[in-house]
């Protein structure tokens, strides 16, 4: 029957195509088991008049025809699941789209998944994310944690996401968004999650690694409430993430805080260090105790307006006030000075309130425009006393005290032509525009900084049968200056990548970046500073800019439950920018940053994934690096291995789930660094669909907490420091998660086959 049912399909689709009507055509299957649905009722409608419609064959195909060459929409409903919903953009061409999901209309108490779908396209990953996956996360970060996407990294307990060392650029349906915002999306209410390692060239020129969109379920009137919130038993630590929204006709109203404090005070550095010179030398041995505390308090008042399909607009409000404070008490053994005592003390706030206005309109299934301005008027307050006080009661202070207003104007226009499905083009133009004034309080100097940067790019993707080809090029045009310098740069920014669907199972990729690393008005503003008895710090207005060029491939396979991905990478730095220290004379050291000759890593990178295997699930990874670096007389190298891994099993309302790190090490210039240590044990309960009750273990065993071991290799300034976090040593963490719909909400599965790239490569300033 299955073999007959297809070849029906394939003889009527043959039969449509000749007479000149586009073939809509895919798979039904149940989001539950992945198992095919028969008997799907397949509607293609025009507005609210049916085109045709088919029936799921015994293998859960479908083919309907259509002579309409405008926007459908096709409509799949079965009892006992609820309608899926798909737009599809207007053409002639026949549209493939492979597995249709339907989801369960009514929640069973006790469901069991296999696996969840990846789909890959066009040089991403997409995943749907699967209802046992969703039944043991409580968090989104935790929903993450599960996902087979190759090269993300989760950190659990700071809750954040990287990749490839660096912070993804972040979309929420298709509009820019940060991380906090992330953290309050309730997992029941991701559809899909697209993910890429390789950063458009709409986003390249803001620093970020890789991409993700978040597709969210369609939510029609009503409202939401998300809170969460954490705190450990044993030390000052607490978190929270709150949301509220409501949703009435083409209106979303949506309130967001995100509170969080840290007050500890069992922190210990002991460093040893020297000060070397051809007729100088100190040695310094110092061990000391810095306790901090700091209090964030992150609020977004968002409004959504959306009159059709394609009109969207938004506007938020960001409001970010935050106060940090650090002391260090240290007693010094300086071979020169003889023993001291040491009081650095440090204390900022500052505030940062801005409206982010954003507009997409899709003319017709082709033609996209989107724009968005970001303005941000921020101010911050800076006082640093560090006091030597010697046997002799003699004192000495040095401070840097000093207070920053910005005000910065972003803009962007991005244009997205479609020529078909298989070819895209999409081109656009950035402008950052600010003016800052830094007040230096114990000189009274009070410099102006202003900066220009325009950035224009074009980037066009191809398919060619089992083949996606990307190439883009943007133009960075940079203009800033400040009191005493003024420097202009011109760069180009260039990628392309290539990916190559083998099959179902198998795929290989490849990339390339050229990226130039352009100095920071801070970085080149020329006003030493002296900080200690030997140390004066200062800008260096001769930097250059530092190029590198990254090279990637890898291979993955996806079969049934098993994911793993392979990667290999290549990072070449020419003039990259380290931190040095030279003699000035008068024993007086001077600490800048500088152009190194080099700087490149090999890196290789194996990722494994395990899900649905009577409720467990675990992610592997494992890292192999090295480095090679360079200056004017010296060269240094280190290979490090790394690895992070988090299992998972869940039973009913209960889930246990471990993630632990073991860090490696990294080298840029002289410096070597140990990446922070971490573990943690989580069991948690759901009492029913609003609560998600929680308690972890974190740091297990480890009295000394977090640890930051680092050391130098520089012939000035060699030095070895251990810094340690007592207070996280053994944390335990309780949580708790609730989330509630009110009004009329009802929820489909609606997704969109524009796979056009509609984000923004705006920063929130």
């Amino acid at each position: 029957m299955k073999r007959l049912s297809t070849l029906v399909l394939l003889i009527l689709s043959l039969a449509i195509q000749s007479a000149s009507a586009r073939v809509v055509k895919g798979r039904v299957f149940s989001s539950a088991d992945t198992t095919v649905v028969v008997g799907a009722d397949c509607r293609l409608m025009s507005g609210d008049r049916m085109v045709n419609s088919w029936r799921s064959n015994a293998d859960g195909s479908f083919a309907v025809a259509s002579g309409d060459k405008g926007s459908l929409r096709l409509e799949v409903e079965k009892h006992g699941f609820s309608t899926t919903e798909i737009l599809i953009k207007g053409g002639s061409d026949d549209v493939d789209l492979g597995p249709v999901f339907l989801e369960k209309s009514v929640e069973l108490k006790e469901v069991s998944v296999t696996a969840n779908q990846v789909v890959y396209t066009k040089g991403r990953t997409i995943v749907y994310p699967s209802v046992s996956e969703v039944k043991a996360s409580s968090t989104s970060i935790e929903l993450f944690q599960k996902l087979p996407l190759a090269g993300l990294t989760v950190n659990p307990i700071f809750r954040t996401m990287s990749v490839d060392g660096g912070s993804p650029y972040i979309l929420i349906n298709g509009r820019p968004a940060s991380m906090n915002e992330v953290n309050t999306l309730a997992p029941k209410d991701i559809e899909k999650i697209e993910f890429s390692r390789f950063t458009p060239a709409r986003y390249a020129d803001k620093g970020g690694n890789g991409f993700i969109d978040i597709t969210l379920k369609k939510r029609d009137d009503g409202g939401n409430v998300y809170a969460y919130a954490r705190s450990a038993v044993n030390t000052a630590f607490v978190d929270g993430n709150i949301r509220g929204s409501y949703h009435q006709g083409p209106s979303q109203f949506s309130l967001f805080y995100n509170p969080s404090w840290r007050n500890y005070q069992s922190v210990y550095d002991s460093k040893t260090e020297s000060y070397i010179s051809p007729d100088f030398r100190v040695n310094l041995r110092s061990h000391d105790r810095a306790p901090f505390n700091y209090l964030t308090n992150q609020m977004q008042l968002k409004y959504d307006y959306s009159p059709s399909l394609n009109t969207f607009f938004s506007a938020t409000f960001y409001a970010t006030p935050n106060s940090n404070s650090n002391r260090r008490l240290a007693h010094t053994a300086d071979s020169e000075l003889g023993d001291y005592d040491n009081l650095d003390k440090s204390h900022s706030k500052g505030f940062s309130p801005s409206l982010d206005l954003f507009f997409r309109r899709k003319f017709n299934d082709r033609n996209t425009l989107e724009a968005q301005v970001v303005g941000t008027i921020s101010s911050s307050d800076y006082r640093h006393d560090n006091t030597y006080i010697y046997p002799d009661d003699r004192e000495e202070i040095y401070s840097t005290n000093a207070d920053s207003r910005r005000r910065s104007l972003i803009s962007e226009v991005s244009y997205i032509h479609t020529f078909s499905d298989k070819t895209e083009l999409s081109a656009g133009f950035q402008n950052t525009v600010s003016h800052s004034t830094n007040t230096y309080l114990d000189t009274d100097y009070k410099p102006v900084l202003t900066e220009n940067n325009n950035y224009l790019y074009a980037s066009l993707g191809q398919s060619i049968g089992k083949f996606y080809l990307s190439l883009s090029s943007g133009l960075k045009m940079y203009w800033i200056k400040n009191d005493l310098n003024k420097r202009n740069f011109v760069r180009n920014l260039s990628r392309a990548q290539i990916n190559w669907y083998i099959n179902q199972k198998w795929r290989l990729f490849g990339s390339f970046v050229f990226s130039p690393s352009i100095p920071s008005l801070s970085a080149l503003t020329d006003y030493p500073q002296q900080v200690s008895p030997y140390l004066v710090s200062n800008g260096n207005p001769d930097l250059k800019v530092s190029e590198t060029f990254t090279y990637n491939l890898g291979a993955s396979f996806n079969y049934k439950k098993f994911n793993a991905t392979l990667i290999t990478a290549y990072v070449n730095s020419k003039n990259s920018v380290i931190g040095d220290i030279a003699y000035l004379g008068d024993h007086l050291f001077l600490s800048q940053s500088v152009n190194a000759r080099y700087y490149r890593q090999y890196a290789g990178r194996l990722m494994l994934q395990l899900n649905g295997v009577a409720g467990f699930g675990a992610n592997i990874t494992l890292n192999l690096n090295h480095y090679e670096t360079a200056g004017s007389n010296w060269s240094h190298n280190l290979t490090s291995f790394s690895a992070d891994f988090s299992l998972w099993w869940n039973k009913g309302p209960f889930t246990i789930s471990y993630w632990r790190k073991i860090p490696g090490k990294s080298l840029y210039g002289y410096q070597v660094g140990k990446e922070e240590n971490g573990d943690a044990l989580q069991f948690q309960y759901r009492p029913d669909k609003h609560w998600n009750l929680g308690v972890s273990w974190m740091y297990m065993f480890d009295k000394k907490g977090t640890r930051y071991p680092a050391w130098s290799y520089s012939l000035v300034n060699p030095s070895y420091r251990d810094r340690y976090i007592k207070d996280n040593g053994n944390m335990v963490v309780l949580s708790a998660t609730y989330t509630a719909d009110f009004g009329s909400i009802f929820r489909t599965a609606r997704r969109s086959l524009n796979n056009s790239d509609n984000g923004s490569s705006l920063l929130k300033q």
